[in-house]
């Protein structure tokens, strides 16, 4: 069976709840990631923050990254993935929620994030199409 952390890409990191948009930033590029979970004071999921929520949801509005924190822009219940989930319920969950990136969790720990790209390595190009159609479909 294959399972989330089979397909995850290790290492993937957070970014506190606390710490401002342009840090935020720096993290992702440094790191070459497009997406950050968030984590509270607990390190517990909190929401996901992707490079597009810093463009459109702070630069555009006219608001300053240096003074807009990663947990003001935490919107909705994240979405989290156990790393022994079976893959089947990895594109589950991603399909159902309309989501590209998905955290694993492994006993309330953040150990890695599975994307489009490590979707694209592990899975049948018939899997790839399902996820793709349900994923990008407009609702």
């Amino acid at each position: 069976m294959t399972t989330a952390a089979d397909i995850m890409h290790p290492g993937a990191q957070w970014i506190p709840a606390h710490e401002t948009l342009d840090r935020a930033a720096q993290l992702m590029r440094t790191l070459n990631v497009g997406a950050l979970p968030i984590s509270d004071e607990n390190e517990r999921l909190c929401g996901i923050l992707t490079d597009r929520d810093i463009v459109v949801g702070c630069v555009a509005m006219g608001h300053d990254p240096a003074k807009t924190t990663a947990g003001e822009m935490a919107k909705g219940t994240p979405r989290w993935i156990d790393a022994g989930a079976d893959v089947g319920e990895v594109l589950e969950e991603m399909q159902s929620h309309q989501i590209r990136r998905l955290p694993v969790i492994d006993n309330k720990r953040l150990v890695g994030m599975i994307s489009e790209a490590d979707l694209a390595k592990h899975l049948s190009e018939d899997q790839i199409a399902t996820w793709v159609e349900s994923v990008y479909a407009k609702g």
